[in-house]
């Protein structure tokens, strides 16, 4: 499974920001003509600068609609896929990667997505500066970097304080949805979830619920299911604490 580019921070044991620290490698890469030709034609109307204001959702997209957030959308395949086909919702999407954000701007334009914006920044900056409280329907984070040697687990993005932040900017009823493809990290994220008030499993097992229909199946995905790789969905709900 590709590793999706965010950025997170390391805590100490209270929960307190030690240090910056990244949960990728940047390498911004040499963008195709494609790519370079999405940035300068179309991220004037669909890229969002980032800035210390609060964005006004309504005035971006031009419309009062359910607004769904994804960290790390790597080449934007499957986020185009979901503005696509489902019209009604608005999409706004997070990428590190620039050859990644061009690719997105490419696809998002060849299927005609007003309902799709993006922006090329560190996630965590971006939530908290950028993010109202309570303005999002879903946030997604999906096949985050799994940094799956045990000295590196605190470069995992799902942290306390990171999910904390999710939870704040998310409206009461929004989700909070990741998808991973290593187990232990599966099992990381779920023992997050699970320590934090004002959440709510919405897995009838309260494990890792069947992925959803509108999570598109990847092709990364597909080849490893027939590898016999699994997959595990999260899907937790804001509830009043």
């Amino acid at each position: 499974m590709t590793k999706k580019s965010v950025i997170t921070v390391e805590f100490d044991e209270q929960g307190k920001a030690l240090r910056s620290i990244r949960s990728f490698v940047r390498r911004q890469g040499r963008l195709t003509k494609g790519q370079q030709m999405a940035m300068e034609n179309y991220w004037p109307q669909m890229g969002v600068e980032f800035s210390n204001d609060f964005i006004d959702f309504e005035k971006l997209f031009g419309r009062s609609s359910a607004v769904v957030l994804e960290i790390g959308f790597g080449m934007g395949a499957s986020l185009v896929e979901m503005a696509t086909h489902y019209p009604e919702n608005d999409y706004f999407g997070i990428e590190v990667h620039l050859p990644g954000v061009g690719a997105c701007l490419a696809q998002a334009h060849e299927n005609n997505c007003p309902n799709l914006r993006v922006m090329c920044h560190d996630a965590v900056e971006v939530l908290e500066h950028m993010i109202p409280d309570e303005s999002l329907d879903r946030v997604q984070l999906f096949f985050p970097d799994p940094w799956h040697k045990a000295r590196h687990h605190k470069r995992r993005i799902v942290q306390v304080p990171f999910a904390q932040l999710i939870q704040q900017k998310l409206k009461t009823g929004g989700i909070f949805h990741m998808a991973t493809d290593w187990q232990n990290y599966a099992e990381h994220m779920l023992a997050i979830m699970d320590s934090i008030d004002g959440y709510r499993n919405l897995a009838a097992n309260n494990f890792y619920v069947e992925r959803p229909a509108f999570r598109p199946l990847t092709k990364f995905e597909q080849r490893g299911h027939r590898l016999g790789h699994g997959v595990w969905d999260l899907m937790f709900e804001k509830i009043e604490k």
